[in-house]
């Protein structure tokens, strides 16, 4: 379980195939994260990286790898190349709840259709598909690349919703999404509380 908010931002430095000229094959990732482990940090641990949970298999220093299924290269963004990610370690009993619950499971892929600065902050819009469209609300909670963000605005469309959001230049200095621009696919996970208020009424529905 984690929070969306982000410890730090790291860097994958190499990607390996598990299995060379295969494009079924997952990957093996090295990330340089200084500053970022703790000293409890251990083989097995859960880390948030662009909001994807995985599990470390290797320790440095200020470094650690893990493996990445095909699969789970097939539903995310970012974690098939060298680059900058951000990073969040599992959240620990006690530890305070500063954004929202998040599971670190990527639910689909947003497009961003505009990312520009207006005054002192950023206007970050992103088109949602239709599968997830229904789960997002005006004020309500989204992960974005493993941030947790709040939904200023929701336009409904053909192919799924057009959500605004509204960044601090805090938010765009300690994370990845700096370096957004349109086009460019990020990975979502929307609010769980959502998703069991959907299971819920529907089971009133067969009731």
């Amino acid at each position: 379980m984690f929070t969306g908010i982000v410890a730090a931002i790291g860097e994958i430095v190499r990607v390996t195939p598990f299995n060379r000229g295969q494009e079924d094959s997952g990957v093996h990732l090295s990330i340089h994260a200084e500053g970022f482990l703790r000293d409890s940090t251990k083989l097995g641990d859960s880390i948030a990286i662009q909001g994807a949970c995985m599990t470390v298999v290797e320790l440095g220093p200020n470094s650690f790898s893990v493996d990445v299924s095909r699969e789970s290269l097939n539903c995310t963004a970012g974690l098939d190349a060298p680059g900058a990610v951000n990073l969040e370690h599992a959240l620990r009993m006690g530890d305070s709840l500063d954004g929202h619950l998040v599971s670190g499971h990527v639910d689909g892929l947003g497009e961003v259709s505009r990312f520009e600065p207006v005054g002192e902050s950023w206007d970050l819009r992103i088109n949602v598909p239709a599968a997830l469209a229904k789960y997002l609300a005006y004020k309500g909670s989204i992960t974005v690349n493993g941030v947790s963000l709040t939904v200023n605005d929701v336009a409904d469309h053909a192919a799924g919703c057009e959500i605004r959001i509204n960044l601090i230049p805090h938010t765009v200095e300690a994370t990845t999404l700096k370096h957004l621009k349109a086009g460019d696919k990020v990975n979502l996970e929307i609010d769980m509380i959502a998703r069991y208020v959907e299971r819920m009424v529907g089971l009133q529905h067969i009731g």
